[in-house]
């Protein structure tokens, strides 16, 4: 759905698109077609109304001006990686619903499996914005050079995530933003949390190779032998998928 509203944090005119299953979400009906022109800054009722309605497929391939632009390089780091990559456009997959949220989601093709199966079909790109000391990379403005996290060791770390809160609602770019609670991984012997990061690796085609690695195994005086006769034992046993990166 377009809809049209007012921005609660700059009190401009704006137009959103959501998923109809959500507009209760973030709309009230009683301000559905309310008065845009005698609307007063600070009222909690915001005023809206339905423009358009659009099946999912109807935006497919639409382009998107990014909420933080990043310098020219931006599109060239991408191409370098994924030649003739063509990100920053909307497209369509199965694994988005409509249970929270807006029916529309962001997608990191290096950061999760259904990103990176709809990055590929899609032809996307990759796209990694923070370097391996958990920076934010040259090109990105005034957040080039800060750290993505905050850890416990840094009590003069200014949390970026309000500054970039608060610059996307001056520049009326922020329709709502809140705070959410989530599961976060953090490392097992130092209790930080852990920022993922894309790399090159390779993996072993282990479907291949199965009958020989546990011929071998039973070979290996492991100790305690439990070890090689149940938990690396079965693991070889049930060997059923394979990974190969070229």
């Amino acid at each position: 759905m377009l809809v049209k509203t007012i921005n609660p944090y700059t009190h401009l005119p704006i137009n959103v698109i959501l998923a109809k299953a959500l507009l209760g979400k973030y709309f009230k009906p009683e301000g559905e077609n309310g008065d845009f022109d005698n609307y007063k800054e600070g009222e909690k009722l915001l005023p809206w109304k339905i423009l358009a309605s659009y099946k999912g497929s109807e935006l497919e391939g639409a382009r998107y001006e990014q909420l933080i632009p990043g310098d020219a390089n931006t599109l060239a780091r991408i191409q370098e990686i994924t030649p003739g990559a063509d990100p920053f456009r909307v497209i369509t997959g199965d694994f988005v619903t409509t249970e929270d949220g807006t029916g529309i989601v962001h997608t990191a093709p290096a950061f999760g499996a259904d990103d990176f199966r709809a990055g590929k079909k899609n032809n996307l790109g990759i796209l990694t914005l923070v370097d391996k000391e958990g920076k934010f990379v040259e090109g990105l403005g005034e957040f080039s050079g800060r750290y993505v996290k905050n850890y416990k060791d840094q009590p003069d770390y200014v949390d970026v995530n309000v500054d970039i809160s608060v610059k996307l609602k001056l520049e009326n770019r922020a329709f709502k933003i809140e705070k959410y609670e989530h599961n976060y991984p953090h490392c097992w012997r130092t209790d930080k949390p852990i920022i993922y990061y894309p790399l090159d690796a390779w993996f072993i085609k282990t479907t291949a190779v199965k009958d020989r690695m546990v011929e071998l195994n039973k070979t290996i005086n492991w100790k305690p032998a439990a070890t090689g006769t149940g938990r690396f034992g079965n693991w070889l046993e049930n060997i059923q998928r394979s990974f190969q990166i070229k």
